[in-house]
């Protein structure tokens, strides 16, 4: 047998026995490119159909084209793109390939117009962690992340504003934050910000006398993401000022992508003219994962972090945590930090006590108590954490407080640096990444952190 007639029988089994989610958006399209030294060389997409088919759907790959072949065999994965006449882009999803013939049709408008250099402005940092490899693609999502990903492959050719929207803790700020990601590796300023950010920074540029710095700094932007622009809805003078800011990046045709809780439609109290603007883009709803959507992500989070996972234990996760994401994760770490912290094995009678005990008391937690624990942990005083010096052990010590206090409360970012002493978003926002990537290889800090989460939880119902 030839091996591209190996691999032409391989790729038929492959869309039979894999799921549909997973074959359309990793392997529709793949091609055969060589054989050499027992290895299948394939062809793909893009750098993220890579990375997902070498590392987390290579076995599966790999077993079907032994099968096929009739020994054991090695695939490597390469990003392929074919000649422009031998290729009409008829595999693509639809998003993607409506958008790939917008780009085509015409450059960009703010591509042809010179703007005046400027110095560089900062801009919220992303979490690497929120990209679109680490997406979990499933059926009642799978247009909405092929939605996002033609976006961020081809900015302001086709959606334009481009509106996520659904309930808490179902990846809107994932997807925003994946596209900003790609944006970025591209060489565009994306600017990605929650609504309270542009409010904020609003206000102090009123109060300053900026804001010709503050409209240069969002109206010259390549990309604009705005997370939770539920919240401007409301307030007069923030709705005015990103009205104007969504007309000139609109005129100049950038990109503008919109996280919402709810549909335009049902922000009652947003301005008739943002609202009309909001619907006149693509908008695309998040629904809560399904069960085996929830048992893909908790596969994914344990081979993140090392731990044995058995899949009893999974299911029985999977089941209690129906709602959303953001439980889901709340509740996986809560039973890996209790078999840690009681060196109990992962079993499904451990799962189940800690469900059955299960809480997450958000709102009982004040910012106040998180200052005293945090304060207490690290052997310092309240007033030091909150104060001006910047020795090592302080300024961990803030780091760490300001990650649980996003973590177990529900405050904003400006309210969190408030209460540290007044300290910018910006600088909670690089606080909480940073320990949250610190976490996947420092074992002594999660401890750490489990032990003061064991604390505030403490005594709450």
């Amino acid at each position: 047998m030839k091996p591209q007639d190996a691999w032409n029988i391989a790729y038929s089994q492959l869309e039979i026995q894999l799921d549909r989610p997973s074959f359309e958006t990793w392997l529709r399209g793949a091609t055969f490119l060589g054989f050499e030294d027992d290895t299948f060389k394939i062809g793909v997409a893009n750098p993220y159909a890579r990375e997902m088919l070498q590392h987390r759907l290579y076995r599966d790959v790999r077993r079907i084209m032994s099968d096929v072949w009739g020994a054991r065999v090695e695939l490597a994965f390469e990003v392929y793109k074919p000649p422009a006449a031998a290729s009409d882009g008829e595999d693509l999803p639809l998003f993607r390939l409506l958008a790939r013939q917008a780009a085509a049709e015409s450059e960009p408008l703010h591509q042809k117009v010179a703007r005046p250099a400027r110095p560089d402005l900062p801009e919220s940092e992303l979490n690497p962690r929120l990209t679109f490899n680490r997406f979990v693609v499933n059926a009642a999502n799978r247009m909405t992340y092929e939605a996002a990903l033609s976006v961020a492959e081809h900015p302001a050719s086709l959606y334009n504003p481009f509106l996520l929207y659904g309930g808490v803790g179902l990846g809107k700020t994932h997807l925003l934050q994946s596209v900003a990601h790609i944006c970025r590796e591209r060489g565009l300023r994306a600017v990605y910000i929650p609504s309270e950010v542009f409010t904020n920074d609003l206000v102090d540029a009123i109060r300053q006398k900026t804001t010709a710095m503050f409209r240069d700094k969002y109206r010259s932007a390549d990309v604009l993401l705005v997370d939770d622009i539920q919240f401007i809805a409301g307030k007069e003078s923030t709705q005015e000022e990103f009205f104007h800011t969504f007309n000139t990046l609109y005129t100049f045709n950038k990109q503008i992508v919109l996280a919402s809780d709810r549909h335009p439609s049902q922000l009652h109290t947003l301005e008739d003219r943002l609202r009309s603007r909001f619907a006149g883009g693509l908008i695309m709803d998040l629904q809560p994962p399904e069960f085996e959507t929830r048992l893909a992500i908790l596969e994914m989070w344990a081979r993140e972090r090392g731990v044995n996972l058995p899949r009893m234990v999974a299911e029985t996760i999977a089941n209690r945590a129906r709602t959303n994401v953001r439980e889901l994760e709340g509740i996986f770490n809560q039973i890996v930090a209790t078999t840690q912290i009681s060196k109990r094995a992962l079993n499904v009678h451990v799962a189940q006590d800690v469900l059955d005990g299960y809480r997450r008391p958000r709102h009982h937690i004040t910012l106040a108590r998180v200052l005293d624990v945090t304060a207490r942990y690290h052997g310092v005083s309240v007033a030091d954490l909150t104060g001006p010096r910047r020795t090592q052990k302080l300024t961990q010590a803030r780091q760490i407080g300001m990650y649980l206090a996003r973590e177990v409360t529900q405050a904003s970012l400006p309210q969190i640096g408030e209460a540290f002493g007044g300290r910018a978003h910006s600088t909670v926002l690089h606080s909480c990444n940073k320990i949250a990537e610190d976490l996947e290889s420092d074992d002594l800090l999660r401890r750490g952190l489990e032990a003061m989460q064991k604390e505030l939880f403490t005594g709450l119902d």
